[in-house]
């Protein structure tokens, strides 16, 4: 039996899956661990991604699990985008992106100037540099001379230096170590991370991080899925074969004609879901619009997309009522100043407003 439901009846439930109505997430591991994943291009977003899901939001607590308890991670995973990931995860999201292999493309290595002399050479050599060691870019660029004797490779590094990286962290191979005088530092998960040499295979990953997915940002289709994991470049019987592992836990589920599935344990939850009338302030790459297609028109209106969906992957803050965006927002004096699409309680905004500007008072 194939059970019906809304779009608006499924972004509502999101809402609440995510922690956003209410907020109510304990931490922010379990938050990261509901998300998938918290995007960290822009360190302040990340925080405030958090700070508004969060039941009992204070400073310093992502730094803390980052650099302290070492119980999150902070390295390029989903498309290619700097995340922050619980570190019992990280295994999961290792193996299942490790297997995709990007980097051995003609086409990849073309289009950022490296051989695949190079691009082998790099993979070789940084965790042998990295190994008990967390290190500055500058300071990764001599280590990896020093381990391979080709000057030719400092090049390469330091012209196409975001991108050389991604390999490694794709293969668990590389991940952020604390700050130094303001400067990024590098380390080995294996030796940073608790439980970091932990062994999946590709297949065991990627329904891992199937199954989290289709628990926050479900339901949804394999296409959907593969967006928001590597912008549709999936081998598509890689895509089948963890969809297939994962099919006796999953429920079919038409949303307004559109066959696609999620957890069975879930959907009980999601039919007894009420429609959302609150309102709500996300901030930038906020994950309630990354893990959805940019064209779905109940969450994001056709006329809005320009606004949220900006040049260079810059993804605006937005104003969410009745699960949908309806303005977006920036932060001016410490306040957030919203531009609205269309009519939006003024009460409750008003109180978001005060809330969020709370929020980055405190950040």
């Amino acid at each position: 039996m194939v059970a019906e439901t809304t779009w608006a009846q499924v972004l509502s439930w999101r809402l609440r899956r995510q922690f956003v109505e209410p907020a109510s997430g304990d931490d922010a591991v379990a938050i990261a661990r509901r998300l998938c994943g918290v995007q960290a291009q822009v360190a302040s977003s990340a925080a405030l991604a958090v700070a508004v899901r969060h039941a009992s939001p204070r400073p310093g607590e992502i730094e803390d699990a980052l650099w302290r308890d070492r119980t999150l991670v902070k390295t390029w995973t989903m498309r290619g985008t700097l995340h922050l990931l619980p570190a019992d995860e990280f295994p999961a999201y290792r193996a299942a992106l490790g297997s995709l292999r990007f980097w051995e493309k003609a086409s990849w290595q073309r289009g950022h100037g490296v051989s695949a002399g190079e691009i082998e050479a790099v993979v070789d050599a940084v965790p042998r540099a990295l190994s008990g060691r967390v290190l500055t870019r500058e300071e990764l660029v001599e280590a990896v001379m020093e381990v391979t004797g080709d000057v030719h490779l400092r090049q390469a590094l330091t012209s196409g230096w975001g991108a050389l990286l991604k390999p490694l962290s794709f293969l668990g191979e590389l991940c952020y170590g604390p700050p130094r005088d303001g400067r990024v530092t590098f380390t080995a998960p294996a030796g940073w991370l608790p439980g970091g040499r932990e062994a999946l295979s590709a297949e065991e990953g990627g329904v891992r991080v199937l199954r989290a997915f289709l628990g926050a940002h479900g339901p949804a289709t394999p296409r959907m899925f593969d967006a928001w994991l590597f912008r549709g470049a999936t081998p598509k019987a890689v895509l089948r074969g963890w969809f297939r592992d994962l099919e006796p836990e999953l429920a079919q589920v038409e949303v307004e004609g559109m066959p696609a599935v999620l957890p069975a344990e879930l959907l009980d939850d999601l039919l007894a879901c009420p429609p959302s009338e609150d309102v709500h302030l996300l901030p930038g790459f906020d994950q309630f619009i990354l893990g959805a297609p940019r064209d779905l028109e109940p969450l994001l209106p056709k006329a809005a997309r320009p606004k949220v969906s900006r040049t260079a992957g810059w993804i605006s803050p937005v104003v969410i009522h009745r699960s949908r965006v309806a303005g977006v927002w920036e932060a001016k004096e410490g306040r957030p100043v919203v531009e609205l699409f269309e009519p939006v309680p003024e009460r409750l905004l008003a109180a978001e407003t005060d809330r969020v500007a709370t929020l980055l008072d405190r950040l």
